[in-house]
């Protein structure tokens, strides 16, 4: 583990790369990702679909399988398409609509008839008479002239248009921008008959663009074909029903259309009152309502007159074919199979009824702005407060976007994209939480290869866990320091093989070792013979001073154990037996700790004059005869513990003396009444030293050997024949 530095971290780093590739994936808007967009679109008409006009403003002259059985096979002689046309406009149609092109003449026709039987000489009679009748497309055209019909045109881009048809027979104006850039556009067309395109109040395209899955969801109101503007079918149908010269297109460029300098498209198209929105291309989002058999009129209803006239007049009438047999099927949002015609006239109602469906221009830049600033956020609350509070910002903005796209489609009729947008988000969430998971673990891995050597097994897991409480690169902190040593360790190692010494080391050190970790103690280094610890870092103890008497109390006890082990099995070896013993300090103090060396190699340790001190009491332990030598601030922070002033020493480079105690036992020793005896002894013998009165100090050193032992024994001995108590 290294000090920070001010590189930007990974998770941030990962977070970028991942907002970059979702925002260039949305702009190059492949294949899946619109699929996905339209697939949240037809869920949404799925759920709230146009509400049906049961007035039905549009009907449909319907060429179904009752009219194919009392009629014949399609196509039918254009005389009784023109019979339907002369009952339609009798009974009043607002607009009468061919979906169909019709581009060959009539097979039936007499004219036609009548050629194919001039080469028979016994039918030339026949054939004369048929040619002196009006042809079938005349007939038609006849019917058609004074009527509203509108007839289609269909651009194709593998024919070429036919020359000599007539212009459009409507006007298209434009503000802004030339349309004709931006609407599909076809090299060639299919064209009705130039004797119906002259007699038709209006032509409009009737192709459609379904998306690649087939589904068609939206038509152009305007294409070109061969380099001219033609209307939809249905736009044409409106223009000619209301009486309308005119379709004015407003692109970018146009007055109050927000384009920025920008060439983006069609911004609206106007007939009348109208105004229909639309997107670049000049297409219209269709809203469909749901299937109604009601919309549709019986082709054969219509030419027996047994129809309801009041169910045409004033109605928008399109004729098309709805039988299941002349295929012309198409899939929408809401059916797998719909006859095409229905869609021109759902088209045509949606346009009277001006619920429209429209995706703003800015939709994708807004989409792209909530990935930019939800998605740079929730990586941010990643970094700074966690998964679990970034899940939660996430999941909620999530929930919003969703519901303002619902809110936005049901009220305004826009259309948003909540799920790419939300899957962004979602995976942006998962690759940087799955970033800061393994930072995480490999960090708690470096903790746990840094402090599992000289932290007990439960504290390494609590900084794995909790690395906020590890400060690293050096803080000041209030430690308490023990350093213990080896008695006469070179007389002990004398003849020893270096393994042997080793194997010996390793079996002192353990023990002391287990006390240390067991107390929560920190290693910091052996030192040859000598081992240091300190506590309070680097998870905070309050207990330090505490916990490191308890600790030095048990390596003494640990160490009595293995004295002992160690003469039974001189004694089977028939070795003299050795005893190992070790001195004891602690001190307490504000130290430095953190990493110390070299970027190469660095320990977690401490440093200060605390440090220095302890290593002093360690050594007085060999002048004061005692196991354990605390400084005054240990014994001022464990008070608890059995501790004997010794008097005061002045630790090399200190200017101001330390009182230090022997540490003799635990805390229920020091209640012991053996112990309050002797510290009251004790108390007298310091007191007969400080006066000076060695008769007095004769007898404290008496009292107090009724209950000393060991080395503090030593200790009263020792100054008993110096006639004086050392300080």
């Amino acid at each position: 583990m290294t000090a920070g530095s001010n590189r930007l971290p990974l998770a941030l780093v990962i977070a970028a790369i991942l907002l970059t590739a979702c925002v260039a994936i949305r702009i190059a808007d492949p294949e899946p990702v619109a699929r996905l967009r339209l697939s949240v679109f037809d869920t949404y008409l799925r759920s709230a679909p146009r509400t049906l006009d049961t007035s039905f403003p549009v009907r449909i002259v319907a060429i179904d399988e009752a009219s194919l059985a009392r009629i014949g096979q399609w196509p039918w002689p254009r005389d009784r398409l023109a019979a339907i046309v002369t009952k339609l406009a009798a009974a009043g149609a607002a607009s009468i609509t061919f979906d169909m092109v019709l581009a060959e003449p009539d097979r039936l026709s007499p004219d036609v008839i009548a050629e194919a039987l001039a080469s028979n000489p016994r039918a030339t009679g026949l054939a004369s008479e048929l040619a002196d009748l009006p042809s079938n497309d005349e007939i038609l055209a006849k019917a058609i002239a004074p009527a509203p019909v509108v007839l289609g045109i269909a651009g194709d881009n593998g024919r070429a248009r036919k020359q000599g048809i007539g212009r459009y027979p409507g006007a298209i104006s434009f503000a802004g921008d030339d349309p004709a850039a931006f609407v599909h556009a076809f090299s060639g067309g299919v064209e009705n008959r130039p004797e119906l395109t002259k007699a038709a109040r209006g032509i409009g395209a009737v192709n459609w663009l379904p998306s690649s899955d087939q589904v068609v969801r939206r038509i152009p109101l305007l294409v070109s074909i061969s380099g001219a503007l033609y209307p939809s079918l249905a736009l044409e149908a409106f223009r000619v029903g209301t009486g309308q010269s005119t379709i004015f297109i407003k692109s970018s460029g146009g007055s109050g259309v927000l384009a920025f300098g920008q060439q983006t498209g069609i911004d609206s198209i106007r007939v009348g009152q109208a105004v229909l929105p639309t997107d670049g291309r000049g297409e219209l989002w269709l809203k469909f309502s749901r299937s109604d058999p009601r919309r549709e009129i019986s082709a054969l209803k219509i030419l027996d007159g047994t129809f309801d006239p009041a169910d045409v007049k004033g109605r928008y009438v399109i004729i098309g074919a709805t039988a299941t047999g002349l295929l012309d099927l198409r899939a929408t949002p809401l059916d797998v199979a719909v006859p095409g015609v229905e869609i021109h006239a759902q088209a045509l109602e949606q346009i009277l009824s001006g619920d429209h469906l429209v995706r703003p221009a800015y939709a994708t830049g807004a989409e792209i702005a909530f990935i930019l600033l939800v998605g740079g956020f929730v990586a941010w609350l990643i970094e700074r407060s966690g998964a679990l509070v970034a899940a939660i910002v996430g999941a909620s903005a999530i929930a919003l976007i969703v519901a303002i796209s619902w809110f936005d489609y049901a009220y305004m009729g826009m259309l948003f994209d909540p799920v790419y947008p939300s899957l962004s988000v979602a995976l942006l969430y998962l690759g940087v939480s799955l970033t800061s998971y393994l930072k995480s673990e490999m960090q708690r891995a470096e903790i746990r290869s840094a402090f599992g050597h000289y932290v007990a097994a439960p504290l390494v897991e609590e900084l794995a866990r909790n690395r906020d409480k590890l400060k690293l690169g050096g803080e000041t902190r209030k430690v308490t320091l023990l350093f213990a040593d080896v008695r006469g360790f070179s007389k002990i190692s004398e003849g020893m093989r270096a393994e042997e010494l080793i194997r010996f080391v390793n079996r002192l050190f353990t023990p002391l070792t287990d006390e240390i970790l067991k107390h929560n103690g920190t290693i910091d280094k052996f030192m040859g013979d000598a081992v240091m610890a300190f506590w309070n870092a680097p998870l905070p103890d309050p207990a330090h001073a505490a916990n490191a008497c308890r600790t030095a109390l048990a390596m003494l006890d640990a160490l009595a154990r293995l004295n002992a082990a160690l003469e039974a099995e001189c004694l089977v070896g028939g070795q003299p037996f050795v005893p190992v013993r070790i001195g004891i300090g602690l001190n307490t103090g504000e130290c430095v700790v953190g990493n110390v060396g070299s970027p190469q190699r660095f320990d977690y340790s401490v440093l200060g004059d605390v440090v220095n001190v302890a290593a002093r009491f360690e050594k007085a332990t060999k002048t004061y005869a005692a196991g354990i030598i605390v400084g005054e601030r240990t014994a001022a922070e464990a008070p608890q513990f059995a501790l004997l002033e010794l008097g005061a020493v002045t630790p090399r480079g200190k200017d101001r003396p330390e009182i230090i105690f022997a540490l003799l036992g635990d805390e229920a020793f020091a209640r012991s009444e053996d112990f309050r005896r002797w510290e009251t002894a004790h108390a007298a013998f310091l007191s007969a030293k400080s006066d000076g009165d060695g008769d007095r100090i004769h007898v404290a050193i008496a009292n107090c050997l009724q209950y000393a032992s060991g080395g503090m024994a030593d200790y009263y001995r020792k100054s008993l024949a110096d006639g004086t108590a050392r300080s």
